[in-house]
């Protein structure tokens, strides 16, 4: 399974060289990762009041090339790694039209209780869910 969205840049994505601003770029894989979530039918706000909570514990952001105003992008989420306590969300970030790739980022995701102790375990309802979709070809 994968999340697709298409995003417009706008002026206020961008920085002092006309460039997008890189943290732009985070705040729309963080969008990509909680529609994953969404679709999946996990409201984090809604998991936060079963106790749960999902925080991002390692990222690895590639920057490839820079998007500029008036770009029209693509941004792709999927799972690429389940592991016992942890669920890697892969992210790539490309042009809709020339399909040059500006990001590619790894996100470990852990589940910790709302006083930030980790789970030893991603909870069952979750892992069943997030291993469907990581099964779930497009």
């Amino acid at each position: 399974m994968k999340n697709i969205f298409e995003q417009n840049i706008y002026y206020a994505d961008t920085d002092a060289y006309g460039v997008v601003w890189h943290g732009a770029y985070l705040r729309w894989m963080e969008k990509g990762r909680c529609d994953f979530c969404e679709e999946l039918g996990f409201n984090l706000v809604e998991l936060v009041k079963q106790d749960i909570a999902l925080p991002v514990a390692n990222m690895n952001v590639k920057f490839k090339a820079s998007a500029k105003l008036n770009d029209k992008l693509i941004v792709e989420t999927w799972i690429s790694k389940l592991t016992p306590i942890c669920v890697t969300f892969s992210q790539s970030i490309k042009n809709k039209e020339t399909g040059i790739t500006y990001i590619l980022a790894d996100f470990d995701i852990v589940a910790v209780n709302n006083d930030g102790k980790l789970y030893r375990r991603i909870p069952e309802v979750l892992k069943t869910a997030l291993q469907g979709a990581m099964e779930c070809k497009d």
